[in-house]
Protein backbone atom coordinates (compact mmCIF):
# COMPACT_ATOMS: atom_id res chain seq x y z
CA UNK A 1 0.00 0.00 0.00
CA UNK A 2 1.48 3.10 -1.08
CA UNK A 3 2.35 5.48 2.43
CA UNK A 4 0.61 9.03 2.47
CA UNK A 5 3.71 11.83 2.65
CA UNK A 6 4.34 14.51 4.90
CA UNK A 7 7.04 16.71 6.71
CA UNK A 8 9.21 14.70 8.84
CA UNK A 9 7.44 11.62 7.97
CA UNK A 10 3.74 12.22 9.02
CA UNK A 11 1.04 11.50 6.82
CA UNK A 12 -2.22 12.79 6.83
CA UNK A 13 -3.04 13.79 10.51
CA UNK A 14 -3.54 17.58 10.52
CA UNK A 15 -6.39 20.16 11.61
CA UNK A 16 -8.62 21.14 7.89
CA UNK A 17 -7.29 24.23 6.14
CA UNK A 18 -8.88 25.94 3.47
CA UNK A 19 -6.56 25.93 0.47
CA UNK A 20 -5.61 29.54 -0.58
CA UNK A 21 -3.16 30.66 -3.48
CA UNK A 22 -0.80 31.31 -0.89
CA UNK A 23 -0.46 29.63 2.53
CA UNK A 24 -1.59 32.05 5.01
CA UNK A 25 -0.24 30.68 8.25
CA UNK A 26 1.80 27.81 9.37
CA UNK A 27 0.29 24.54 9.69
CA UNK A 28 -1.42 23.33 12.85
CA UNK A 29 -0.17 20.63 14.78
CA UNK A 30 0.09 17.45 13.33
CA UNK A 31 -2.42 15.61 15.99
CA UNK A 32 -5.91 17.75 16.00
CA UNK A 33 -8.98 16.84 14.04
CA UNK A 34 -12.05 18.24 12.64
CA UNK A 35 -15.29 17.69 11.46
CA UNK A 36 -16.43 17.78 8.09
CA UNK A 37 -20.34 19.10 7.27
CA UNK A 38 -21.63 15.50 6.63
CA UNK A 39 -20.60 14.43 10.27
CA UNK A 40 -17.69 12.30 9.56
CA UNK A 41 -14.03 13.30 11.18
CA UNK A 42 -11.50 14.49 8.99
CA UNK A 43 -7.78 14.14 9.22
CA UNK A 44 -6.14 16.59 6.74
CA UNK A 45 -2.27 16.96 6.22
CA UNK A 46 -0.51 19.80 5.51
CA UNK A 47 2.42 19.29 6.63
CA UNK A 48 3.62 19.05 2.35
CA UNK A 49 2.00 22.66 2.11
CA UNK A 50 4.17 23.88 4.47
CA UNK A 51 7.24 22.68 2.11
CA UNK A 52 6.03 23.46 -0.39
CA UNK A 53 7.14 26.59 -2.82
CA UNK A 54 4.46 28.58 -2.75
CA UNK A 55 3.67 29.67 -6.08
CA UNK A 56 2.54 25.49 -5.85
CA UNK A 57 -0.44 25.77 -3.79
CA UNK A 58 -3.39 26.86 -6.16
CA UNK A 59 -7.08 26.71 -6.12
CA UNK A 60 -9.34 23.62 -8.44
CA UNK A 61 -10.34 26.21 -11.05
CA UNK A 62 -6.70 27.11 -11.32
CA UNK A 63 -5.27 23.41 -12.05
CA UNK A 64 -8.28 22.49 -14.01
CA UNK A 65 -7.36 25.68 -16.65
CA UNK A 66 -3.70 24.22 -17.03
CA UNK A 67 -5.28 22.04 -19.54
CA UNK A 68 -8.59 22.65 -21.62
CA UNK A 69 -10.36 20.42 -24.49
CA UNK A 70 -12.52 17.35 -23.90
CA UNK A 71 -9.85 15.36 -23.99
CA UNK A 72 -7.90 17.35 -21.33
CA UNK A 73 -8.20 14.32 -18.91
CA UNK A 74 -6.79 12.34 -21.29
CA UNK A 75 -3.63 14.27 -21.28
CA UNK A 76 -2.70 13.46 -17.95
CA UNK A 77 -0.69 10.34 -16.33
CA UNK A 78 -3.51 10.13 -13.95
CA UNK A 79 -6.22 8.91 -16.58
CA UNK A 80 -3.82 5.94 -17.66
CA UNK A 81 -2.89 5.44 -13.81
CA UNK A 82 -6.63 4.83 -13.33
CA UNK A 83 -7.33 2.85 -16.89
CA UNK A 84 -4.71 0.37 -15.91
CA UNK A 85 -5.35 0.44 -12.57
CA UNK A 86 -8.88 -0.68 -12.94
CA UNK A 87 -7.63 -3.57 -15.18
CA UNK A 88 -6.16 -4.90 -12.12
CA UNK A 89 -8.25 -5.12 -10.10
CA UNK A 90 -10.56 -6.69 -12.69
CA UNK A 91 -8.19 -9.24 -13.07
CA UNK A 92 -7.91 -9.84 -9.29
CA UNK A 93 -11.70 -10.21 -9.18
CA UNK A 94 -11.83 -13.02 -11.96
CA UNK A 95 -8.89 -15.02 -9.96
CA UNK A 96 -10.27 -14.73 -6.93
CA UNK A 97 -13.12 -16.04 -8.73
CA UNK A 98 -11.57 -18.64 -10.48
CA UNK A 99 -10.24 -19.85 -7.02
CA UNK A 100 -13.92 -19.82 -5.67
CA UNK A 101 -14.94 -21.98 -8.54
CA UNK A 102 -11.95 -24.07 -8.29
CA UNK A 103 -13.11 -24.68 -4.58
CA UNK A 104 -16.58 -25.60 -5.11
CA UNK A 105 -14.81 -28.37 -8.01
CA UNK A 106 -13.06 -29.92 -5.40
CA UNK A 107 -15.99 -30.39 -2.53
CA UNK A 108 -15.31 -27.70 -0.42
CA UNK A 109 -18.07 -24.62 -0.20
CA UNK A 110 -17.08 -22.56 2.74
CA UNK A 111 -18.08 -19.01 1.88
CA UNK A 112 -17.31 -17.11 5.03
CA UNK A 113 -14.26 -18.86 6.53
CA UNK A 114 -12.95 -18.54 2.88
CA UNK A 115 -12.68 -15.06 3.17
CA UNK A 116 -11.45 -14.55 6.99
CA UNK A 117 -8.12 -15.27 6.03
CA UNK A 118 -7.98 -12.33 3.83
CA UNK A 119 -9.32 -9.55 6.86
CA UNK A 120 -6.51 -11.91 8.96
CA UNK A 121 -3.85 -10.52 7.23
CA UNK A 122 -5.11 -7.27 6.30
CA UNK A 123 -5.39 -6.25 9.78
CA UNK A 124 -1.55 -7.91 10.44
CA UNK A 125 -0.60 -5.22 8.01
CA UNK A 126 -2.91 -2.60 8.16
CA UNK A 127 -4.35 -2.08 11.73
CA UNK A 128 -0.59 -2.32 12.73
CA UNK A 129 0.37 0.29 11.12
CA UNK A 130 -2.59 2.19 12.65
CA UNK A 131 -1.23 1.44 15.85
CA UNK A 132 2.19 2.63 14.87
CA UNK A 133 1.09 5.92 13.79
CA UNK A 134 -1.80 6.68 16.28
CA UNK A 135 -0.72 4.77 19.74
CA UNK A 136 -3.11 2.51 21.32
CA UNK A 137 -4.67 5.51 23.43
CA UNK A 138 -5.75 7.34 20.09
CA UNK A 139 -6.68 4.03 18.18
CA UNK A 140 -9.04 3.56 21.15
CA UNK A 141 -10.46 7.66 20.24
CA UNK A 142 -11.25 6.61 16.86
CA UNK A 143 -13.20 3.59 17.54
CA UNK A 144 -15.03 5.09 19.83
CA UNK A 145 -15.60 8.13 18.22
CA UNK A 146 -15.77 6.39 14.16
CA UNK A 147 -15.97 2.83 14.58
CA UNK A 148 -19.79 2.48 14.10
CA UNK A 149 -18.97 3.76 10.22
CA UNK A 150 -16.33 1.20 9.83
CA UNK A 151 -18.69 -1.32 11.62
CA UNK A 152 -21.50 -0.57 9.11
CA UNK A 153 -18.82 -0.64 6.19
CA UNK A 154 -17.15 -4.49 6.98
CA UNK A 155 -20.93 -5.66 7.18
CA UNK A 156 -21.48 -4.77 4.41
CA UNK A 157 -18.32 -5.75 2.41
CA UNK A 158 -18.72 -9.19 4.48
CA UNK A 159 -21.99 -9.67 3.07
CA UNK A 160 -20.63 -9.02 -0.21
CA UNK A 161 -18.23 -11.41 -0.14
CA UNK A 162 -20.22 -14.20 1.44
CA UNK A 163 -23.22 -14.12 -1.02
CA UNK A 164 -20.89 -13.95 -3.87
CA UNK A 165 -18.86 -16.39 -2.81
CA UNK A 166 -21.88 -18.74 -1.97
CA UNK A 167 -23.41 -18.06 -5.33
CA UNK A 168 -20.79 -20.18 -6.96
CA UNK A 169 -21.94 -23.28 -4.78
CA UNK A 170 -24.95 -22.92 -7.32
CA UNK A 171 -23.86 -20.95 -10.58
CA UNK A 172 -21.08 -20.76 -13.11
CA UNK A 173 -17.98 -18.37 -13.44
CA UNK A 174 -19.78 -16.88 -15.92
CA UNK A 175 -22.75 -16.04 -14.75
CA UNK A 176 -21.94 -14.95 -11.23
CA UNK A 177 -19.53 -11.95 -12.94
CA UNK A 178 -22.58 -10.51 -13.90
CA UNK A 179 -23.51 -9.20 -10.43
CA UNK A 180 -20.96 -5.81 -10.91
CA UNK A 181 -23.91 -4.69 -13.61
CA UNK A 182 -26.36 -4.47 -10.37
CA UNK A 183 -23.61 -3.58 -8.77
CA UNK A 184 -23.35 -0.15 -10.83
CA UNK A 185 -26.87 0.72 -10.73
CA UNK A 186 -26.42 0.59 -6.98
CA UNK A 187 -23.28 2.97 -6.60
CA UNK A 188 -24.71 5.18 -9.02
CA UNK A 189 -28.28 5.74 -7.36
CA UNK A 190 -26.79 6.02 -3.81
CA UNK A 191 -23.94 8.42 -4.96
CA UNK A 192 -26.59 10.36 -6.55
CA UNK A 193 -29.07 10.71 -3.95
CA UNK A 194 -26.68 11.19 -0.68
CA UNK A 195 -23.41 12.20 -2.16
CA UNK A 196 -24.50 14.97 -4.59
CA UNK A 197 -22.86 13.16 -7.27
CA UNK A 198 -24.06 14.61 -10.96
CA UNK A 199 -23.22 12.38 -13.92
CA UNK A 200 -21.84 14.14 -17.27
CA UNK A 201 -23.56 12.54 -20.37
CA UNK A 202 -20.79 11.23 -21.35
CA UNK A 203 -20.41 9.19 -18.40
CA UNK A 204 -23.88 7.95 -18.72
CA UNK A 205 -23.35 6.78 -22.38
CA UNK A 206 -20.19 5.43 -21.41
CA UNK A 207 -21.83 2.99 -18.62
CA UNK A 208 -24.36 2.25 -21.40
CA UNK A 209 -21.71 0.84 -23.77
CA UNK A 210 -20.26 -0.83 -21.25
CA UNK A 211 -23.45 -2.30 -20.29
CA UNK A 212 -24.15 -3.14 -23.95
CA UNK A 213 -20.81 -5.15 -23.50
CA UNK A 214 -21.80 -7.05 -21.04
CA UNK A 215 -25.06 -7.86 -22.99
CA UNK A 216 -22.67 -9.08 -26.01
CA UNK A 217 -21.36 -11.19 -23.26
CA UNK A 218 -24.53 -12.89 -22.05
CA UNK A 219 -25.96 -13.35 -25.65
CA UNK A 220 -22.67 -15.78 -26.28
CA UNK A 221 -23.13 -17.34 -23.05
CA UNK A 222 -26.58 -18.43 -24.20
CA UNK A 223 -25.45 -19.09 -27.82
CA UNK A 224 -22.28 -21.31 -26.56
CA UNK A 225 -24.58 -22.58 -23.65
CA UNK A 226 -21.72 -21.77 -21.16
CA UNK A 227 -24.17 -20.57 -18.80
CA UNK A 228 -26.32 -23.50 -18.80
CA UNK A 229 -27.37 -26.26 -15.95
CA UNK A 230 -24.75 -28.93 -17.90
CA UNK A 231 -22.15 -26.94 -16.44
CA UNK A 232 -20.09 -29.23 -14.55
CA UNK A 233 -19.03 -25.82 -12.52
CA UNK A 234 -22.99 -25.19 -11.50
CA UNK A 235 -24.91 -27.30 -9.40
CA UNK A 236 -28.16 -26.68 -11.48
CA UNK A 237 -29.97 -24.64 -8.94
CA UNK A 238 -28.09 -21.37 -11.54
CA UNK A 239 -31.32 -19.21 -10.28
CA UNK A 240 -30.88 -19.60 -6.50
CA UNK A 241 -27.18 -18.96 -7.29
CA UNK A 242 -27.85 -15.52 -9.79
CA UNK A 243 -29.73 -14.66 -6.92
CA UNK A 244 -27.67 -14.88 -4.04
CA UNK A 245 -25.34 -12.96 -6.89
CA UNK A 246 -27.25 -10.50 -6.72
CA UNK A 247 -27.55 -9.40 -2.97
CA UNK A 248 -24.07 -9.93 -2.94
CA UNK A 249 -23.78 -6.85 -6.22
CA UNK A 250 -26.42 -4.87 -3.65
CA UNK A 251 -24.03 -5.15 -0.84
CA UNK A 252 -20.67 -4.81 -2.78
CA UNK A 253 -22.12 -1.30 -4.30
CA UNK A 254 -23.59 -0.27 -0.78
CA UNK A 255 -19.81 -0.85 0.15
CA UNK A 256 -17.97 1.03 -2.15
CA UNK A 257 -19.99 4.43 -1.65
CA UNK A 258 -19.32 3.61 2.00
CA UNK A 259 -15.42 3.15 1.21
CA UNK A 260 -15.16 6.08 -1.52
CA UNK A 261 -16.59 8.64 0.98
CA UNK A 262 -14.45 7.32 3.87
CA UNK A 263 -11.02 7.05 2.23
CA UNK A 264 -11.40 10.81 0.81
CA UNK A 265 -11.29 12.12 4.49
CA UNK A 266 -9.37 9.52 6.25
CA UNK A 267 -5.83 8.30 5.78
CA UNK A 268 -5.62 4.95 3.72
CA UNK A 269 -4.27 2.71 6.05
CA UNK A 270 -6.61 3.64 8.87
CA UNK A 271 -9.82 2.75 6.80
CA UNK A 272 -8.12 -0.43 5.47
CA UNK A 273 -7.22 -1.25 9.05
CA UNK A 274 -10.44 -0.57 10.49
CA UNK A 275 -12.68 -2.27 7.83
CA UNK A 276 -10.23 -5.60 8.06
CA UNK A 277 -10.90 -5.20 11.75
CA UNK A 278 -14.56 -5.53 12.19
CA UNK A 279 -14.88 -7.57 9.31
CA UNK A 280 -12.70 -10.39 10.88
CA UNK A 281 -15.08 -10.30 13.98
CA UNK A 282 -18.49 -10.17 11.59
CA UNK A 283 -16.65 -12.74 9.61
CA UNK A 284 -15.40 -15.12 12.04
CA UNK A 285 -18.99 -15.23 13.98
CA UNK A 286 -21.13 -15.42 10.75
CA UNK A 287 -18.78 -18.80 9.86
CA UNK A 288 -19.03 -20.23 12.97
CA UNK A 289 -22.52 -20.25 12.92
CA UNK A 290 -23.35 -20.86 9.09
CA UNK A 291 -20.30 -22.70 7.86
CA UNK A 292 -19.80 -24.71 10.62
CA UNK A 293 -21.78 -28.38 8.65
CA UNK A 294 -19.43 -26.83 5.17
CA UNK A 295 -16.41 -27.03 7.32
CA UNK A 296 -17.02 -30.54 8.49
CA UNK A 297 -18.22 -32.25 5.19
CA UNK A 298 -15.40 -29.73 2.88
CA UNK A 299 -12.55 -31.80 1.21
CA UNK A 300 -8.99 -31.02 2.73
CA UNK A 301 -6.18 -31.45 0.68
CA UNK A 302 -2.88 -29.45 -0.86
CA UNK A 303 -5.08 -28.37 -3.93
CA UNK A 304 -7.69 -26.84 -1.94
CA UNK A 305 -4.68 -25.55 0.74
CA UNK A 306 -3.02 -23.48 -2.79
CA UNK A 307 -6.63 -22.66 -3.93
CA UNK A 308 -6.71 -21.00 -0.25
CA UNK A 309 -3.77 -19.39 -0.35
CA UNK A 310 -4.15 -17.51 -3.84
CA UNK A 311 -7.52 -16.44 -3.29
CA UNK A 312 -6.45 -14.83 0.10
CA UNK A 313 -3.55 -13.20 -1.52
CA UNK A 314 -5.08 -11.71 -4.59
CA UNK A 315 -8.35 -10.36 -2.49
CA UNK A 316 -5.78 -8.70 0.05
CA UNK A 317 -4.11 -7.12 -3.22
CA UNK A 318 -6.93 -5.85 -4.30
CA UNK A 319 -8.16 -4.53 -1.03
CA UNK A 320 -5.24 -2.62 -0.91
CA UNK A 321 -5.53 -1.15 -4.53
CA UNK A 322 -9.44 -0.52 -4.54
CA UNK A 323 -9.24 2.30 -2.06
CA UNK A 324 -6.10 4.39 -4.40
CA UNK A 325 -8.96 3.81 -7.15
CA UNK A 326 -11.69 5.52 -5.38
CA UNK A 327 -9.37 8.65 -4.56
CA UNK A 328 -8.34 8.65 -8.78
CA UNK A 329 -11.51 8.43 -9.80
CA UNK A 330 -15.11 6.61 -8.51
CA UNK A 331 -16.71 4.09 -7.53
CA UNK A 332 -18.88 4.24 -10.64
CA UNK A 333 -15.40 3.79 -12.00
CA UNK A 334 -14.42 0.87 -10.33
CA UNK A 335 -17.55 -1.60 -10.72
CA UNK A 336 -17.66 -0.09 -14.26
CA UNK A 337 -13.76 -1.30 -14.81
CA UNK A 338 -14.36 -4.74 -13.34
CA UNK A 339 -17.04 -4.96 -16.50
CA UNK A 340 -13.65 -6.66 -18.49
CA UNK A 341 -13.59 -9.11 -15.53
CA UNK A 342 -16.24 -11.06 -17.91
CA UNK A 343 -13.40 -11.51 -20.33
CA UNK A 344 -10.23 -12.43 -18.72
CA UNK A 345 -12.65 -14.93 -16.57
CA UNK A 346 -13.29 -16.52 -19.64
CA UNK A 347 -9.43 -16.19 -20.92
CA UNK A 348 -8.81 -18.40 -17.48
CA UNK A 349 -11.29 -20.52 -18.03
CA UNK A 350 -10.08 -21.74 -21.53
CA UNK A 351 -7.09 -23.51 -19.45
CA UNK A 352 -8.36 -23.65 -16.36
CA UNK A 353 -12.23 -24.98 -17.17
CA UNK A 354 -12.07 -26.15 -21.13
CA UNK A 355 -14.30 -23.12 -21.49
CA UNK A 356 -14.44 -22.37 -25.53
CA UNK A 357 -14.02 -18.27 -26.73
CA UNK A 358 -16.94 -17.51 -28.86
CA UNK A 359 -16.05 -14.63 -31.18
CA UNK A 360 -18.30 -12.06 -29.57
CA UNK A 361 -16.16 -12.04 -26.47
CA UNK A 362 -13.64 -10.09 -28.28
CA UNK A 363 -16.27 -7.67 -29.71
CA UNK A 364 -17.41 -7.33 -25.77
CA UNK A 365 -14.10 -6.10 -24.77
CA UNK A 366 -13.56 -3.83 -27.19
CA UNK A 367 -17.21 -2.41 -26.39
CA UNK A 368 -16.39 -2.28 -22.66
CA UNK A 369 -13.22 -0.85 -23.12
CA UNK A 370 -14.55 1.93 -25.38
CA UNK A 371 -16.78 2.87 -23.02
CA UNK A 372 -14.36 3.27 -20.28
CA UNK A 373 -12.86 5.80 -22.29
CA UNK A 374 -16.18 7.36 -23.62
CA UNK A 375 -16.69 7.76 -19.71
CA UNK A 376 -13.80 10.52 -19.24
CA UNK A 377 -14.86 12.60 -22.31
CA UNK A 378 -15.11 15.67 -21.04
CA UNK A 379 -13.77 15.84 -17.96
CA UNK A 380 -11.35 18.24 -16.87
CA UNK A 381 -7.87 17.23 -15.35
CA UNK A 382 -8.87 16.60 -12.00
CA UNK A 383 -11.30 14.03 -13.65
CA UNK A 384 -13.19 12.32 -11.22
CA UNK A 385 -10.63 13.06 -8.01
CA UNK A 386 -12.73 16.23 -7.50
CA UNK A 387 -15.59 14.94 -4.45
CA UNK A 388 -18.50 17.73 -4.36
CA UNK A 389 -18.95 16.94 -0.58
CA UNK A 390 -15.37 18.04 0.25
CA UNK A 391 -16.06 21.59 -1.12
CA UNK A 392 -14.79 23.74 -3.84
CA UNK A 393 -11.02 23.41 -3.21
CA UNK A 394 -11.50 19.90 -1.27
CA UNK A 395 -10.08 21.11 2.07
CA UNK A 396 -12.78 18.73 3.44
CA UNK A 397 -10.45 15.99 2.30
CA UNK A 398 -7.17 14.21 3.27
CA UNK A 399 -4.12 15.15 1.53
CA UNK A 400 -2.69 11.34 0.12
CA UNK A 401 -1.81 9.62 -2.66
CA UNK A 402 -4.32 10.13 -5.30
CA UNK A 403 -6.33 12.63 -3.97
CA UNK A 404 -7.67 15.54 -5.32
CA UNK A 405 -6.53 17.87 -2.37
CA UNK A 406 -2.99 16.88 -2.64
CA UNK A 407 -2.87 17.79 -6.53
CA UNK A 408 -4.11 21.22 -5.45
CA UNK A 409 -1.65 21.72 -2.85
CA UNK A 410 1.20 20.44 -4.65
CA UNK A 411 0.21 22.39 -8.36
CA UNK A 412 -0.24 21.37 -11.51
CA UNK A 413 3.66 19.56 -11.54
CA UNK A 414 1.55 16.43 -9.81
CA UNK A 415 -1.08 15.77 -12.75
Amino acid sequence: MATQHGKGGAAEHSAPAVVATRPASPPSPPSQDGKSAHGASEVVAINEQANAPEDAVTTVDELEASKKGRFAYFKTKDFYIVLVLGQVLALCVTSTNTFSSLLVAQGTSIPAFQTFFNYVLLNLVYTSFTFYRYGFARWCRLVLRDGWKYIILAFLDVQGNYFTVLAYRYTTILSAQLINFFAIVTVVIVSFCFLRVRYHITQVIGILICIGGVGILIASDHITGATSPENPISTGDQVKGDLFALLGAFCYGLSNVAEEFLVSKRPLYEVVGQLAFWAMIWNGAQAGIFDRASFRTATWNGPVGGYLVGYTLILSLFYSLAPVLFRLSSAAFFNVSLLTGNFWGVCIGVEVFGLQIHWMYPVAFVCIVGGLLVYFVGRKVLGEATKPWLGRNQEGGVMGVGTARRKVVKGANVV
